[in-house]
């Protein structure tokens, strides 16, 4: 053995799982939580799931206490997106098969511990992965964006520096023995996105600014989802060893 083998430290062990197809709206969601169940009573290791998902609001739990909660979720039906509550914090979000999910599961004994530091982190491999594909991405929140968050990662166009628009928004569950870290990047498609939006921020009476609403291949035309989730992959190599799984044996 080598002075290099003892002094470099040995990178975890990280299986991606592509999933080929939505189970379904609210079974994509529930199903994140069910690997984290897994996760925490040793029955997973850590995993990457991505997939691309069917039209989907995903509301926070202060959104469906708000009056004009109904009247959000029907205007979200009309326009061909399923409303749906999820655990985790936040306001409402929009994400549809020109997205790309990610959630990332793991084991933690003491998974409270770097909670926050982890947003940071993931946030900024996230961005690298964009920048790696040819967007100009950072991590940070923008004035007027929707589910605004510290941590959100913004593409900026080169033609029009002042222009900044949300590409990818973050959200965690930490739970006794594990964590599920989610993030959904939108990489095409932004229109139905932002006329979702707008209809349900107007429901349920939130301001927000729909310029900031947008889609990487906005700024980079031509970029696809295939090319991203190749480009996340690469950027989760300086995290973990990356082995691929596959998504059939999680569903036996």
């Amino acid at each position: 053995m080598t002075e290099h083998d003892l002094t470099t430290p040995q990178l975890p062990r990280l299986t991606v799982y592509r999933q080929p197809e939505s189970l379904g709206a609210a079974e994509d969601l529930d199903f994140a939580l069910e690997l984290l169940q897994r996760a925490r009573s040793g029955r997973l290791g850590p995993s990457l799931r991505l997939y691309r998902p069917l039209p989907t609001v995903a509301f926070g739990q202060r959104d469906a206490n708000l009056p004009g909660f109904e009247a959000a979720a029907d205007a979200c039906r009309r326009l061909g997106f399923e409303p749906l509550v999820r655990k985790a914090g936040g306001r409402a979000a929009a994400y549809h098969q020109g997205t790309l999910v990610i959630d990332h599961i793991e084991p933690h004994p003491d998974a409270i511990v770097q909670a926050k530091a982890r947003f940071s982190q993931f946030g900024e491999l996230l961005a690298g992965a964009l920048r790696r594909v040819g967007v100009h991405a950072a991590v940070g929140e923008i004035a007027g964006e929707y589910c605004p968050g510290e941590f959100s990662v913004h593409g900026q166009s080169l033609d029009s520096p002042g222009h900044r628009i949300k590409l990818i928004g973050t959200a965690q569950r930490v739970v006794s023995g594990g964590w599920l870290f989610s993030s959904v990047i939108v990489v095409e498609d932004s229109a139905p996105i932002r006329e979702v939006l707008t209809a349900s921020y107007a429901a349920l009476g939130l301001e927000w600014d729909p310029a900031t609403a947008g889609a990487a291949n906005d700024l980079l035309p031509g970029l696809d989802v295939k090319t991203v989730e190749d480009a996340v992959v690469e950027a989760y190599q300086s995290y973990g060893h990356i082995v691929d799984g596959d998504f059939r044996a999680l569903l036996a």
